[in-house]
């Protein structure tokens, strides 16, 4: 009897410390350092967007690097990436993780899909050391006017089983599901265009009403994308000036709504969105601004000098923390869009998707910005430890006599790479047919490994190891394939781990 009550009494301590075991990870993984905390600073409402569709990826533990030593506090992701996952694990930089708007009806007619992908890409990445989820952005845009309303029936079903499935994992009160919307769900008409006129678009405000209320139920935000340079792009009468934060003085058409006056277009967005909730009884509804920021090419008002013009007004605007006409003390939590360009994206809404990085394709910073809001010209840390291609180009031989085929080899070089610099208004426009022809060929030479038949065009091409590059307009030399380094990373985590497991053990 006495060595079974023993054996019992060990079970019993066994289980005791392995439930306290299990505890003291979930609090390690939520209880944890803030990310705002950690890493202090005016800028702690300020959030980066990382997108990865490009031909030649920088490792993601190089990337994660630049993103400490720059104090990034907070990171979106539009899907989950297990390299990028891993690369974060220690860091304690605040997460938005997205599910893609592909996915949206698979998560909305099977809640154990749902359950499963909380499960895989969010509770199973809650341990010391882990990585620091808080928000489930589910989709992003579905009720964009140009997806024709193909996604509108399964948002609110698969944001309910999401938030249901990370309710149920025990992390719903720490981990809230959003959704990302295009500011053109809501609008002022125009016969009276001032914010406080706004409401949301007709035909879906009663499907957002209902997320509303469900994000209100749940104590998660409302998020919206805000991009001031469309407001420029789509008009040609726009004013300039207001697209920007600059002092009041400058903006040549500011806006009175009532008492309240406006002198930027963001401003102006993000009040008529405030004015929608008001009038569907959500007055204090919170409000993260997931994309928002300016391209640096692919259009005459996509600049370097108006990106930094624009992104740096807007640093300064948010950590001043003076809010908006509408919300005058408010601290908006915004998104940057975004870090590194992305050569893989659609043009189908202009040539400047695939330049809204403040990070060039290989991580060099594209011009100084203060992240501290302060204008300051401090500079941001470049991605540190890239790989390169040998320093080689393909260009159009310059002794080519028979040039017939010349324009077909530029379009196929084009349809199948990048050349969104050539066009009118960018940072290559001012080059000479050949110049043109070069760059076409380079860049397809570039995106397919600077193989030898890359560079063939029926023997126009010619490699050289001089660089063709023309003042503004680079001729890139791309990232070379490079091993991941993210497994030190796994191991020093799961070293922690087994450190605590070997303390427990040591107590029965």
């Amino acid at each position: 009897m006495m060595e079974g009550s023993r054996s019992g009494s060990e079970l019993y301590f066994f289980f005791f410390f392995a439930t306290l075991f299990s505890l003291l990870l979930l609090l390690l993984c939520f209880g944890g350092t803030a990310a705002a905390d950690y890493y202090g600073g005016r800028g702690s409402n300020i959030g980066v967007n990382w997108g990865t569709m490009s031909t030649h990826q920088l490792p993601p533990e190089r990337v994660v690097e630049m993103l400490v030593a720059n104090k990034f506090p907070k990171l979106k992701l539009f899907e989950f990436d297990e390299q990028i996952m891993t690369a974060l694990l220690e860091t304690d930089i605040e997460v938005m993780l997205a599910i893609p708007n592909y996915m949206l009806r698979t998560m909305a007619e099977d809640r154990h899909a749902a359950k499963a992908w909380v499960e895989a890409n969010v509770t199973d990445w809650c341990f010391h050391g882990g990585v620091n989820v808080k928000y489930v952005a589910v989709g992003n845009e579905p009720f964009l006017q140009t997806y024709n309303g193909t996604f509108d029936k399964y948002t609110l079903p698969a944001l309910r089983n999401i938030q249901n499935a990370l309710n149920k994992a025990g992390v719903g009160h720490k981990v809230k599901a959003t959704v990302p919307f295009n500011a053109d769900v809501y609008n002022s008409p125009e016969s009276d265009q001032v914010p406080s006129a706004g409401d949301f678009r007709p035909e879906v405000k009663d499907l957002t009403l209902e997320i509303i209320q469900f994000l209100h139920s749940n104590d998660a935000p409302f998020t919206v994308n805000i991009y001031p340079f469309l407001s420029l792009y789509g008009n040609p009468y726009f004013p300039v000036d207001f697209a920007f934060f600059d002092d009041a003085t400058n903006t040549n058409k500011p806006i009175k709504d009532g008492d309240l006056l406006y002198t930027n277009v963001f401003d102006a967005n993000f009040d008529t969105l405030v004015w929608s909730l008001t009038k569907s009884g959500y007055p204090d509804m919170p409000i993260i601004v997931g994309e928002v920021g300016w391209p640096t090419d692919g259009d005459l008002h996509a600049t370097v000098e108006n990106a930094k013009r624009f992104n740096q007004g807007l640093l300064k605007h948010i950590v001043d923390g003076n809010g908006t006409p509408a919300r005058p003390v408010n601290k908006i939590e915004v998104f940057l869009f975004s870090l590194i360009d992305e050569n893989g994206k659609s043009v189908a809404p202009g040539n400047f998707e695939r330049h809204w990085g403040i990070f060039e394709y290989d991580g060099k910073p594209k011009y100084e910005l203060d992240l501290n809001g302060y204008g300051e010209d401090t500079g941001l840390i470049a991605v540190d430890g890239v790989n390169y291609m040998e320093r080689r180009w393909c260009v159009l031989r310059p002794d080519a006599i028979d040039l017939s085929d010349l324009s077909k080899s530029m379009d196929y070089a084009c349809g199948l790479s990048d050349c969104t610099a050539l066009e009118y208004g960018c940072s290559c426009n001012h080059l000479s047919v050949a110049g043109n022809a070069s760059y076409a060929f380079n860049m397809y030479y570039q995106m397919n490994g600077q193989k030898d038949w890359g560079c063939d065009f029926s023997g126009l091409g010619l490699i050289t190891m001089e660089d063709p590059s023309d003042g503004d307009c680079l001729f890139p030399v791309m990232i070379a394939d490079v091993g991941s380094g993210a497994t030190a990373v796994v191991l020093r985590v799961w070293w922690r781990v087994l450190v605590l497991v070997l303390i427990v053990m040591m107590m029965l």
